[in-house]
C-alpha cells in the first residue's frame, strides 16, 4: 500500500435546518479544506433523541440527496409525486437535476437518529430530469467481525441498485473486528454514530470525520461500533454550493433562486399537502460566489 495518506481529523459544527420548526443538526461535510470526499459533498447527522423533525418544501439543484435513517421514521414528500415513509435500513434517493423540492417530517413516536448526505452530481448529469428512489432491499457485505449495509455503490462484492454518476460507496457497518476492503484509487471517511473505533493507529468516537484519503486497499477496524463509511474516485470540478444549490458559478445559482423565490412550478414544481407552506430562499451576499477550489491531495 504505497503512497498511504495520513488520517485526518474533521470537526462537526452545530446548524439549523429546516427553518424555525427544524432541528439543530451536526455538519461534517463541506469542510474548508474538505469540500468533497469523492462525490459526497454534505454531510449532516441529526440525533440520536431527536423528538420531531419538521423540514417544509426546499428546492435543489445539481445534486442527490441520500437520506439515510438510524432509528425513527420520515415522511418524504416531493415535487415529482413521491410520498413514501423511510425506515431504518431504506434508502431514500432524490435526484435534483435542473430542480426539484421536497419535505422531510418525522412521522411515529420513535426518537429519531438519521445522516443527511448530497452527491454532486457531475455537470454531465447536473441538468437533467429529477426522479426518485426508495430502496427497501439493500446488500450485505459480511465477512468476520463485519456487517456492512450497502447503501450506494459496491463494497466488495456487495452492490446497490441505487443509481449512481460517479464511482463511489456509501455503507453502514457495524463491527466488532474485522477488516473491510477499499479501493486504492478512491478517498475514504469514516463517522461513528454509535460506540467507538480503532482505525489506521487512532482512535475514533462520535462527531468528527476520520479522512483516511487514497492509497489503501483495506482497513481494520476494532469496535465495537456502527460507523458510516464514505468514499469515491476524487472529484475533479470545482463547486458553488450555496444554501440547497450546487453549480458552477454565481449565474447559475442566481437563477435558480429567483425561480424559487418566484414559485416557478416549471422549475421546482410543488409538494402535496403542505399548502402555501415553503421555507424561503435566504438573501444571497453582496459578492459573487465563487467556487471552492479542490486541494491538492495525495493520489
Amino acid at each position: 500500500m504505497s503512497n498511504v495518506s495520513s488520517p485526518e481529523f474533521f470537526e462537526a459544527r452545530e446548524v439549523p435546518l429546516g427553518g424555525v420548526r427544524g432541528v439543530r443538526v451536526d455538519r461534517v461535510l463541506p469542510q474548508r479544506a474538505l469540500p468533497t470526499l469523492g462525490a459526497w459533498c454534505f454531510l449532516d447527522q441529526f440525533g440520536p433523541g431527536v423528538s420531531e423533525m419538521v423540514v417544509l418544501p426546499h428546492p435543489h439543484i445539481g445534486l442527490q440527496t441520500v437520506t439515510w435513517p438510524l432509528s425513527g421514521e420520515i415522511r418524504h414528500r416531493d415535487s415529482v409525486g413521491s410520498d413514501v415513509i423511510l425506515r431504518p435500513g431504506q434508502l431514500n434517493l432524490m435526484t435534483s437535476g435542473r430542480g426539484v423540492s421536497h419535505s422531510e417530517v418525522s412521522v411515529g413516536t420513535e426518537p429519531l437518529h438519521a445522516v443527511q448526505l448530497w452527491v454532486a452530481l457531475p455537470v454531465e448529469a447536473a441538468g437533467q430530469e429529477p426522479g426518485f428512489e426508495h430502496h427497501s432491499s439493500l446488500p450485505w457485505y459480511r465477512d468476520e467481525g463485519i456487517d456492512a449495509l450497502v447503501f450506494m455503490g459496491a463494497l466488495g462484492d456487495a452492490e446497490s441498485r441505487a443509481t449512481t454518476y460517479t464511482p463511489l460507496v456509501g455503507a453502514q457497518i457495524d463491527v466488532t473486528e474485522g477488516t473491510v476492503p477499499l479501493r486504492p484509487d478512491f478517498e475514504y471517511g469514516l463517522l461513528v454514530v454509535d460506540g467507538a473505533v480503532r482505525v489506521a493507529d487512532v482512535d475514533l468516537k462520535p462527531g468528527p470525520l476520520l479522512y483516511l484519503g487514497t492509497g489503501r486497499e483495506e482497513i481494520t477496524l476494532a469496535g465495537p461500533a456502527r460507523v458510516i463509511l464514505l468514499g469515491g474516485e476524487p472529484f475533479a470540478d470545482d463547486l458553488v454550493m450555496w444554501w440547497n444549490f450546487v453549480g458552477r458559478g454565481h449565474d447559475e445559482i442566481a437563477a435558480a433562486r429567483a425561480d424559487w423565490e418566484g414559485a416557478d412550478p416549471s422549475r421546482f414544481g410543488t409538494v402535496a399537502g403542505h399548502g402555501t407552506d415553503r421555507i424561503p430562499a435566504p438573501v444571497l451576499p453582496n459578492l459573487r460566489l465563487k467556487p471552492r477550489k479542490q486541494p491538492l491531495r495525495d493520489q
